[in-house]
């Protein structure tokens, strides 16, 4: 019998899960046993939702698109679920498929939470776009909403990340900045202050799924890690890889710099996950 009550762990991976994909394609790639947090079912976190065991791999789904699922047969399985900064709080169901194809719902309760804010007082040419800008960034919008779709069979091969740069942390997660009286979205990654020039580095394995120079992000670089879990990194100086290569941890792909629409050097990281953009800290050691 499977276990209806969703239970969230401190994520640190106790034992050895080996990962699989939500398509059931087998990794051969042992997952970290310590590392990430997943337990923040708030805008913007993760949290890892015990699913029971079976004998292969179930199939999970939140608001219609597909979730990781990690685990093996012997140890039971977890749905490692993202939530935009854009979640209400309030309920949501994990929609589950057995491996006997019987479908099940399981509720997870969104907390509220409250990001910093920014009240700043600026020239209008930096808050509202030219028409001919507003063209360009509805194209760049286009070009994006497949890659950010983006879901591939395989599974990531950990989900323990490196930093991509060293430095200070220069913008939180979730700070929302109103411009002149006027919102702007939320700040949906990681930026850390870092020189002209200093490498970036692949988090985790992953393949180059899109590479390009974009009126807000500058020259970016988006990392498929595997089965919806991505990063992006952007207001490159210089990229080095291009679209179909694969990386390995570590590995230089970019430099950073201060292209696009910011005011200084340093990397914007985001990381998403099942179409969420989450807080990227919480793949990272503690």
């Amino acid at each position: 019998m499977f276990a209806m009550k969703p239970t969230w762990t401190r994520r640190r991976f106790v034992g050895q899960l080996v990962a699989l994909s939500v398509a059931g394609g087998l990794s051969p790639t042992v997952l970290a046993t310590t590392g990430p947090r997943f337990d923040a079912a708030v805008p913007g976190g993760v949290v890892a939702v015990n699913l029971g065991p079976a004998p292969s791999a179930p199939q999970a789904s939140l608001r219609g698109m597909p979730v990781l699922v990690l685990g093996h047969a012997d140890t039971g399985w977890q749905a490692v679920v993202g939530f935009s900064l854009s979640t209400k709080p309030g309920q949501q169901a994990l929609v589950v498929q057995d491996p006997n194809g019987k479908s099940r719902s399981i509720p997870i309760t969104i907390k509220n939470k409250r990001y910093a804010e920014q009240r700043l007082k600026v020239a209008g040419k930096h808050v509202d776009l030219s028409p001919e800008d507003l063209a360009r960034y509805q194209r760049e919008r286009e070009h994006l909403g497949p890659v950010m779709a983006t879901h591939s069979s395989t599974a990531p091969q950990s989900l323990a990340m490196v930093a991509p740069v060293q430095g200070p942390r220069s913008s939180s997660f979730g700070l929302r900045r109103v411009f002149n009286g006027k919102p702007r979205n939320p700040h949906s990654g990681m930026d850390i202050a870092a020189a002209t020039g200093t490498p970036v580095v692949a988090p985790l394995p992953g393949t180059v799924i899109d590479v390009g120079d974009y009126f807000f992000n500058g020259k970016t670089v988006w990392l498929d890690h595997g089965s919806g879990l991505m990063s992006m990194f952007c207001h490159l100086s210089a990229v080095d890889v291009a679209v179909g290569d694969v990386v390995a941890t570590g590995q230089r792909v970019a430099a950073v710099g201060a292209t696009g629409r910011v005011t200084g050097p340093h990397l914007h990281w985001s990381v998403s996950l099942n179409r969420a953009m989450v807080d990227p800290a919480l793949f990272l050691e503690p």
